[in-house]
């Protein structure tokens, strides 16, 4: 018997069709591009403060009001300058707008103890229902 080879009558052709990556590629570089640039990158405050040192500092992502107090033993509200008998009412006004009610003081390292103690007993006459203090990493 000779070997006979059938032939198929198939409706349809197969066709092997290669895929484009490059719109693919482009796309994904698009995607990571976004991110990159949407992301969020935390930036400190403009005020000048050598911050205590904290081996368990962490980043506060978040937007919280803060107090800070320089070596020059300035108080500042987000920024903006305030004497230490304007701060309650300061802080009264702004505490409304944060809806955690956490204030960060970020003091000077050379800020005397006392000072500190008193902005964290404004803060809590003012309303602030928790207080953080702001250091940064060893």
């Amino acid at each position: 018997m000779k070997n006979k080879k059938m032939k198929l009558n198939r409706k349809y052709k197969l066709d092997f069709t290669l895929i484009d990556f490059a719109p693919m590629t482009d796309m994904v570089f698009q995607v990571l591009l976004f991110f990159i640039i949407s992301s969020s990158f935390i930036v400190e405050p403009g005020i000048k403060v050598n911050l205590p040192k904290s081996q368990t500092s962490e980043i506060q992502v978040e937007q919280k009001l803060m107090v800070t107090i320089d070596e020059k033993q300035q108080i500042f509200v987000n920024k903006k300058p305030v004497s230490i008998d304007e701060l309650e009412n300061k802080l009264k006004l702004e505490l409304p707008y944060y809806k955690d009610k956490i204030v960060i003081i970020r003091a000077d390292k050379t800020v005397p103890h006392g000072l500190v103690v008193k902005v964290m007993d404004i803060s809590k006459l003012a309303g602030a229902e928790r207080l953080a203090i702001a250091t940064e990493k060893e």
